[in-house]
């Protein structure tokens, strides 16, 4: 009897074992029958912004370079195929077919630069969900005779950058050129490529001016005083906004004036290329030596100026001593030269003569520069 009741007593134990293993087997089955099906991970580069990030990004441009490198005549620059890479990231990268020519004026020219800028043609349908989207036709700006100069001129748009937005993004890149036709070398050296104008409107809900001679004193008058003061910082004579040289200009229907935004800025003193000369009507003897180009604001106009560039300071002297691709001795110079500055403008005395009273001199009649008119 003792026997049979063990039996008993094991096969039932047995029959609820086998009950509880069916049970959760099932349970297991059917939530995993009702989980939800893992998503894809997309191959796509994400549509972030180009210009919304700071990081090195490497670029390669496949060309005829031979070809394209020698069309530095005046008149219209002709378009080659080339094939773009893009990385900056590992698993962030793309291949495109674009186009590419030569650019610029001064920089086109043999005579001052061996590389000269380039100008480069995105097809549109291509750049979806890629951070080139919306960015059809961008400047590349190269390293022309040394690259050290590229990055100097990078950090002059990151200076503006940071005073409004009312200006033109850049993107550092280490860009590799390759010459389909084998006869240069291939090179690697630092560039950065420029947001093009209808991006900057875009972003700011405004539209590029007409293109109409303009009076500098028709201009939005905080902007344009931030633009003066900005290209006196800098060192940098050369532009002007009547001749729209190295000035855009963007209506804002928020604005009842126009708002210029200024570009191009390697014939600036902090820049200082070698090819760099200040125009001699402006009689001063280097590009290192400043010279305020606005007119004559009033004291509470600078006022709220100054207040900016006194707000960005540490912001703008940490963009050189945290630049790498920079000598010690280049951040030291410009260090030094952005201390000038702010000097004067933190003295009532200098403010008065070098802006106040020379912008009036302005005002009354500018110094136009030869070749601009």
């Amino acid at each position: 009897m003792f026997m049979v009741y063990c039996l008993n007593a094991m096969t039932k134990l047995l029959f609820i074992a086998t009950i509880c293993w069916i049970g959760l087997n099932f349970n297991s089955l059917h939530v995993h029958a009702q989980a939800p099906k893992t998503k894809k991970v997309s191959t796509k580069v994400p549509s972030k912004s180009l210009f919304n990030a700071d990081e090195v990004v490497s670029l390669t441009i496949l060309s005829n370079l031979s070809g394209l490198l020698k069309d530095r005549s005046s008149q219209t620059p002709v378009s080659q195929k080339a094939q773009f890479s893009y990385v900056d990231a590992p698993r962030n990268s793309l291949k495109l077919p674009i186009k590419v020519m030569v650019r610029g004026n001064f920089r086109r020219d043999a005579k001052h630069c061996r590389f000269p800028p380039l100008l480069l043609d995105f097809p549109k349908t291509k750049t979806i969900n890629t951070p080139f989207a919306r960015h059809t036709k961008l400047k590349l700006v190269t390293h022309c005779q040394t690259e050290e100069y590229v990055v100097r001129e990078y950090l002059v748009y990151k200076i503006y950058n940071l005073l409004t937005d009312y200006s033109f993004r850049a993107r550092l890149a280490k860009v590799t050129y390759q010459d389909s036709s084998g006869k240069r070398d291939t090179e690697t050296k630092y560039g950065f490529l420029l947001e093009d104008e209808a991006s900057l409107a875009r972003r700011n809900k405004a539209t590029p001016y007409p293109p109409h001679k303009l009076n500098m004193a028709r201009a939005d008058t905080v902007q344009m005083a931030t633009v003066a003061v900005f290209e006196y910082l800098i060192g940098n004579t050369d532009w002007s906004v009547p001749f729209r040289h190295n000035i855009r200009l963007l209506s804002n229907p928020k604005r009842r004036a126009p708002m210029p935004v200024p570009y191009d800025f390697d014939h600036s003193g902090i820049v200082d290329a070698p090819y760099a000369l200040p125009a001699e009507q402006l009689e001063i003897q280097s590009v290192r030596q400043r010279l305020y180009r606005g007119y004559g604001y009033s004291q509470p106009v600078f006022d709220r100026v100054f207040k900016k560039f006194r707000k960005n300071k540490t912001a703008i002297y940490a963009l050189y001593q945290n630049q790498p691709a920079l000598p010690p001795s280049y951040v030291k110079r410009t260090l030094k030269y952005l201390d000038d500055f702010y000097e004067t403008i933190d003295s009532p005395r200098l403010v008065k003569r070098l802006f106040i009273d020379q912008g009036r001199q302005n005002t009354a009649g500018g110094v136009v520069i030869k070749g601009l008119n």
